[in-house]
């Protein structure tokens, strides 16, 4: 694709939404009132919008390699402070995918250079459920097991945010894991039991 033809879809787009209402951008102009925080990875392949089936305005997406929530990247941590307590949001999903670049990059014993700092979150996940994974003889089930455990513990980094736990104690905030299948196009829900991490967590992580 040159670059010219994304400015040729642009107006495609706005040709077709002006078509259906020609109101459209003026009422998108007026405001955001988003219901999801969606905290995605950023390979190309995986699209918050196309594989939620929304529309602009409907979620707050940050995406990272590998869906990370790094307590000390300030960037995520940015934007789920202001979805979460001036967007009110009413659901922070995390979403990992198979065939995960990242993870597959911090399952393998070499040197990344820059990307060290951030592969070694997920390394620690390794770490955490070695026993777990290491039980797992087939490497294609491993790497899929770590993309959800990974998923499970960005979950776990949110539960021990005092924003995140205000939201859920003041006006039932909920948190989601999720697992975008890229070899068939399925979103599938981990439903992790949020309550019993929740509730084992507090006794550390207790902010609010």
């Amino acid at each position: 694709m040159k670059v010219e033809d994304v400015f040729k879809n642009n107006e495609k787009w706005i040709s077709n939404k002006l078509s259906i209402d020609e109101n459209y951008f003026t009422e998108l102009a007026k405001g955001q009132a988003p219901e999801f925080l969606y905290i995605g990875c950023s390979d190309s392949r995986v699209s918050a919008e196309d594989l939620m089936g929304i529309q602009p305005g409907q979620a707050f997406v940050h995406r990272n390699v590998a869906n990370l929530v790094n307590n000390v990247d300030l960037n995520v941590m940015t934007v789920l402070n202001y979805s979460v307590r001036h967007l009110k949001v009413k659901h922070v999903v995390v979403c990992g995918h198979y065939n995960c670049g990242g993870v597959k990059a911090a399952m393998q014993p070499d040197d990344m250079g820059i990307l060290n700092p951030w592969l070694r979150n997920i390394r620690d996940v390794y770490r955490t459920h070695k026993d777990e994974l290491n039980g797992i003889e087939d490497e294609a089930k491993r790497y899929d097991r770590l993309v959800e455990l990974n998923v499970q513990e960005q979950c776990v980094n949110l539960l021990k945010t005092a924003a995140i736990q205000q939201a859920i104690t003041e006006r039932g905030l909920t948190v989601h894991g999720w697992v975008f299948d890229i070899r068939t196009g399925k979103l599938i829900d981990l439903n992790i039991d949020f309550d019993a991490i929740l509730k084992d967590i507090k006794e550390i992580y207790n902010l609010y």
